[in-house]
């Protein structure tokens, strides 16, 4: 490993772990005040626990704290500049909506997780078009990374680190789009289908910068889920 790819020192390391969490935390808390500061569920039908709004707000969640963890891990990995300022870029911005969504099902009086299956809301309501579940091993949703991928990441270093973090997050991007798109369609709170559409939007965005960076770095992405 050459002294560019060199991991940084164990005490630099936890101090910016450290300062990374505090910072995640207030993102949260900005987030769920920010829900309540704009008057979500004011006004309007309060959605239900099997609407589509509700369904989105704890799956992206759930889906958008799996980017979060990797764009964490590699601002204390990685050392090439590019690769950090995406992984800032996403770590910020998802826990942000991460907060935001939480906030809503907290003024909704709806859990963060249910039982039932990842993106069954999908099949809700009438001609809504529906979302094939069944191969949702492990009840990962589409672009998630497994266990076994994640320990692998945590693993490597150097270049082969950052090239394995771009491959993971580009297909965590797109297998979170189809999610984005179809709340965007169907929520009926404007917050919550606004949301979706600003995810799509810059999700979409994201994936092609992270293909050119891939590109550069001689590689290319995995098949899309």
């Amino acid at each position: 490993m050459s002294a560019g790819d060199a991991a940084p020192p164990p005490g630099s390391r936890s101090l910016r772990t450290a300062l990374l969490a505090l910072i995640a935390v207030g993102l949260v808390l900005l987030g769920g005040g920010a829900a309540v500061a704009l008057g979500i569920g004011r006004g309007e039908a309060t959605p239900t626990a099997d609407s589509v709004d509700a369904g989105f707000a704890r799956d992206m969640g759930r889906h958008h704290l799996q980017g979060v963890e990797m764009a964490n891990l590699a601002l204390e990995r990685s050392s090439d500049p590019e690769v950090r300022q995406l992984a800032f870029d996403i770590s910020s911005t998802q826990t942000n909506q991460v907060g935001r969504m939480q906030g809503w099902l907290s003024l909704w009086g709806l859990p963060f997780s249910s039982g039932a299956t990842p993106m069954a809301w999908m099949d809700s309501g009438a001609g809504h078009g529906g979302h094939d579940t069944a191969g949702m091993a492990g009840g990962l949703m589409p672009g998630m990374a497994t266990e076994e991928e994640l320990a692998e990441l945590r693993g490597l270093s150097g270049t082969a680190f950052d090239v394995q973090f771009l491959r993971l997050m580009i297909r965590h991007h797109q297998g979170g789009l189809e999610m984005a798109q179809y709340a965007a369609d169907h929520a009926t709170v404007p917050a919550v289908a606004g949301l979706a559409r600003s995810i799509a939007e810059t999700q979409t965005a994201e994936v092609t910068t992270m293909t050119g960076m891939l590109t550069a770095r001689g590689s290319t992405p995995m098949p899309a889920p």
